[in-house]
């Protein structure tokens, strides 16, 4: 195992031994190559470097308590990066190819999964790039899919703490019929004028309305949001919300708990009635939400500064299947030899 210092490393990139690569041209994907080179030769022409034809996905490993690696729901990422590459008419990755990519990825770096003590995982970043070589704006016939990884420490070094979260009308994240339900990389570029402007004014994180009448709630940053109330996991339901790996992880869970489970539309009047609310993704599973503050109206809701008991209990149900403390009966971890 290396030799990092696994209780002191952030979410940041740390070299590790290879990453793998695949090429699309002439109709067909080459073979998985690993190599140890962490640099991308590319012409200055290439599609993605001017029109943002790219896509991404973010998922983790985690070594468990007996000592075994797990991949989580890495077949999950595997179609929906499918969807991102339809959406912006780029070669298809295959889902076998993709979970080859990242199961080989993990095996060859094996030495960077973080030891089950540290609470931190493995991070892996697949990238699919268009790379013809043009000056027109059309579809990339050619294409670059790489997987890299770099060990990560916990979201969260002091345990779970409730983040405060502003309401910003000034800026959208994406339009209805868009590609905010694809990982695009242009999505997150658009949200960081808005995350600054947070971060500058003390809060965590951006909750962003919908972009037609800035009435309904759609993300949380970059994560999905969730409310709890009256024994239901409420989550919005719109077509420019990415759907999240880890939200749908979390409605299994709360129908495995007993909680009414409903995917709709949820206006920014209703935050109110939320006795809990969260944010969740890959890289904290679940930011739970101590207060929200809408600049435009001056309302501030306040869910108080302890985690709450349903929240903290699907997290640490989440954590226990990652890490394999508990039985995986829904099949979402893949483990490696």
């Amino acid at each position: 195992m290396s030799t990092l210092d696994w209780n002191n490393i952030g979410f940041g990139y740390i070299k590790t031994n290879v990453n793998a690569r695949a090429y699309f041209a002439d109709g067909k994907w080459s073979e998985l190559e690993f190599t140890d080179d962490e640099y991308i030769k590319m012409h200055i022409s290439t599609t993605c470097l001017h029109y943002g034809l790219q896509c991404f996905e973010g998922l983790k490993a985690f070594r468990g308590e007996d000592g075994r690696v797990r991949l989580f729901r890495v077949d999950e990422n595997a179609k929906r990066m499918q969807a991102s590459a339809r959406k912006l008419c780029l070669p298809v990755p295959s889902v076998e190819m993709f979970v080859k990519a990242c199961r080989e990825v993990v095996e060859r770096n094996m030495e960077f999964v973080p030891p089950y003590e540290s609470g931190a995982s493995l991070y892996l970043r697949p990238l699919l790039l268009g790379s013809q070589i043009d000056l027109g704006v059309k579809a990339s016939p050619e294409a670059l899919f790489l997987v890299f990884c770099s060990p990560v420490g916990p979201y969260f070094k002091g345990g779970m703490a409730p983040i405060k979260v502003i309401i910003d009308r000034v800026q959208d994240r994406a339009a209805p019929r868009g590609t905010g339900d694809i990982k695009a990389g242009g999505n997150y570029a658009s949200s960081i004028l808005s995350g600054e402007k947070a971060h500058t004014l003390g809060y965590s994180n951006v909750m962003y309305l919908d972009a037609v009448e800035h009435k309904y709630i759609e993300e949380c940053g970059a994560a999905n949001f969730f409310g709890i109330k009256d024994g239901t996991y409420v989550t919005p339901k719109s077509p420019s919300i990415l759907p999240s790996v880890t939200n749908k992880s979390l409605r299994q869970l709360a129908q495995d708990m007993g909680l009414k489970v409903e995917e709709r539309p949820v206006a920014v009047d209703e935050l109110a009635s939320f006795s809990e609310a969260g944010a969740c993704g890959t890289a904290a599973v679940i930011s739970p939400i101590g207060s929200i503050l809408d600049i435009d109206t001056n309302e501030f809701i306040s869910y108080g500064d302890e985690v709450g008991p349903v929240s903290l209990e699907l997290y640490n149900r989440l954590r226990d299947i990652q890490y394999g403390r508990a039985e995986d009966v829904h099949g979402w971890t893949t483990i490696i030899e």
